[in-house]
């Protein structure tokens, strides 16, 4: 096993190469802001994000060296450094905040200003910067050889391949465009629909596909296996649940009608608004099941893992004369642990008690130094951040309510608290992957340390606006954007204040992910799919099918896999370009809506098109955003390989 005295960075640290530049930092902080509204589109959408690590390395490759010819490989990886930030912000916020705006809709309160949003995203990323800082000694570098940080390994991969580093990049480029070309076709002009059903005549399921290249990319980046996973959960809710509860339930009154039958809800709405009614709580009841067993499943690591780190925090003190050791001052550091704490308290932006900060710094350590651990041996697609913010939810709500705190400011100060330690776990997952393709690569840690810090100041700046103009633009918990966790959080906040949820319907859904877990197949996507629509998690297999075909082919003169290795890596570039080119086109048509303009670009009262004419087309550019992923990942790269072969 290799130890720390055994381990050589690429660059060794008596050299000294440019890192922390101006243009690094102003293309990090811009792909901070791209990728950061990408994801928050993203997530708000699916109810997960993806990595913008290496998506973010290969941009940096092609402009630093291919267009601004510059061999520096550091300067790069602090390009990704900063802007996968923007990611990891996204990802704690969309969790949460949205609950405060779905209150707001509901008149319980008013929805939060973006200095508010602003100020709950700013201390919660800046305390996973933090806290990671005394940590890195003790789980990047005392565990290097033990925890392989997949994800930072892998970043770490792509820069040190930098001569691909121009057709890579392409291909993101690539993917980002034809994305924004195929959203704005669907969501702009609305030629096609972007989303077809299909039903049998007496029977109340429904059964249909979304067919946006970011949602299909998902598919492909996570795998057929999870992928699956979600569509099974789809099939369950929309396919046996709603027929079910249509079939024992038409005249019956349900909450949370008090006068409609389900019967009336199905006829005026049909599949769409039994799901939106009832089965929304059987996913959430889902979900929290699915978080808290996953949390459970990993306490014996989470409570090692606390022990091994506290242990080693005494050996980081920031002041190595190694440039490759320099740490942020340690001082500096608890001194901000300490001014951030009491900002939580004393901002009125924040509505967190002195207690509440408290549990903020409490549990943020703890879940900070787990989601460190956990993204070192799984990766961060396997962090459990909503078990460990549903965990948080229950205790602090809990605690507000023995305090005497309810209502709106109770829900706010709930959903504040469970804010900052979802942004924390998120970040500290983020900063321990990117620490470890510095260790790799022979980065200054007090540098990156600083871009991280760079990189969340630009993204919690830039989170408050983003979710304005979404919620904006279709409102949170619709069905373009079902914002699953953030509804989830608020069901959790509200069945502990007011105990006035369909318990039942919780309940069934609890059951359901106790089964699931006891038959042996992962929780949290099953879940996922049962609570989002069925047309989503349909779009999101065919995504899947399509990396298990790819994981399957097999290609001549490859017998050590590098051939397929690299068509399955250049269509998950191509994938996170369209992931990023959707967003981006996404928040562009939100602002267009916003202002009133988005009507002025429909074309679809013009074309007017016959039901089956549209489906046909609808097919017809989904069949052409699939034909763009084949294109430039197995088509381009077999035809290279032929060539090369024949050569």
């Amino acid at each position: 096993m290799e130890t720390k005295n055994e381990f050589k960075p690429y660059i060794r640290a008596s050299k000294v190469t440019p890192e922390l530049t101006v243009t690094s930092v102003l293309m990090g902080v811009l792909l901070a802001v791209i990728f950061g509204a990408a994801n928050a589109y993203l997530g708000l959408r699916v109810g997960m994000t993806v990595s913008a690590s290496i998506p973010a390395a290969v941009i940096a490759m092609g402009v630093i060296r291919v267009i601004m010819r510059k061999n520096s490989i550091l300067e790069s990886n602090m390009v990704q450094t900063i802007g996968s930030a923007g990611e990891s912000v996204a990802a704690g916020a969309i969790f949460t905040i949205p609950a405060l705006f779905l209150w707001a809709s509901e008149g319980i309160m008013e929805k939060p200003s973006i200095i508010e949003i602003t100020s709950i995203a700013l201390v919660g990323s800046l305390l996973g910067v933090f806290f990671m800082v005394p940590l890195r000694n003790a789980l990047i570098v005392r565990e290097h050889g033990v925890l392989p940080y997949p994800e930072g390994t892998a970043c770490a991969e792509v820069l040190l391949a930098g001569e691909k580093g121009g057709a890579s990049a392409s291909i993101v480029f690539a993917g980002m465009g034809f994305a924004a070309a195929f959203k704005f076709i669907i969501d702009g002009l609305k030629a096609v629909p972007g989303q077809i059903s299909f039903r049998v005549k007496n029977f109340a399921g429904e059964i249909g596909t979304q067919i946006y290249p970011a949602v299909m990319s998902v598919g492909y980046i996570c795998g057929f296996r999870i992928s699956s996973y979600m569509f099974a959960g789809g099939v369950l809710s929309w396919l046996v649940l709603i027929p079910l509860i249509v079939m024992f339930g038409s005249d019956i009154v349900m909450y949370p009608s008090e006068t409609q039958t389900v019967g009336d809800i199905f006829s005026e709405s049909g599949a769409s608004g039994i799901w939106s009614n009832y089965i929304r709580y059987i996913g959430a009841g889902a979900l929290a099941a699915g978080g808290i067993i996953s949390l459970i499943k990993s306490m014996p690591l989470i409570v090692r893992t606390f022990g091994d780190a506290i242990k080693g925090i005494g050996s980081s003190s920031g002041k190595s004369a190694v440039r490759t050791e320099q740490d942020i001052n340690i001082k500096f550091v608890f001194s901000s642990i300490a001014v951030l704490t009491l900002a939580v308290w004393l901002i009125p932006a924040i509505p967190v008690n002195l207690i509440g900060a408290l549990v903020i710094v409490v549990f943020g350590f703890f879940f900070d130094t787990v989601s460190s651990r956990m993204v070192g041996l799984v990766g961060s697609s396997n962090n459990p951040v909503s078990g460990m913010a549903i965990a948080t939810l229950l205790i602090a709500t809990m605690i507000l309510k023995f305090t005497g705190a309810e209502g709106a400011s109770g829900y706010t100060a709930a959903i504040a608290i469970g804010s900052v330690i979802c942004i924390i776990a998120a970040i500290s997952g983020d900063t321990s992957q990117d620490l470890k393709t510095g260790y790799i690569l022979g980065s200054t840690p007090k540098k990156q340390q600083i871009g991280e810090i760079l990189g969340v100041i630009t993204a919690s700046f830039a989170i408050g606006g983003t979710l304005y103009l979404l919620d904006g633009a279709w409102g949170f918990g619709s069905e373009e954007l079902a914002a699953p966790q953030a509804t989830l959080m608020k069901m959790i906040i509200e069945g502990v204040m007011s105990a006035e949820l369909p318990w039942n319907l919780v309940l069934i859904g609890v059951f359901i992910a106790v089964l699931i877990e006891v038959i042996g197949i992962p929780v949290l996507p099953f879940a996922i799919g049962v609570y989002l629509p069925v047309h989503l998690n349909a779009c999101i297999f065919v995504g899947g099918i399509i990396r298990l075909v790819f994981d399957r082919i097999k290609l001549r003169n490859d017998a050590d896999g590098e051939k397929k290795k690299s068509i399955i890596n250049d269509g998950i570039l191509f994938c996170s370009g369209m992931i990023a080119g959707e967003g981006l086109v996404g928040i562009l048509l939100a602002i267009l809506a916003v202002f009133g303009f988005g009507e002025m670009i429909d074309i679809s009262g013009i074309l007017n098109l016959p039901k089956p004419v549209a489906t046909i087309g609808s097919l017809v550019v989904f069949a052409l955003i699939i034909c763009t992923l084949l294109k430039f990942s197995i088509w381009k790269k077999r035809k290279a390989f032929v060539k090369t072969d024949e050569k």
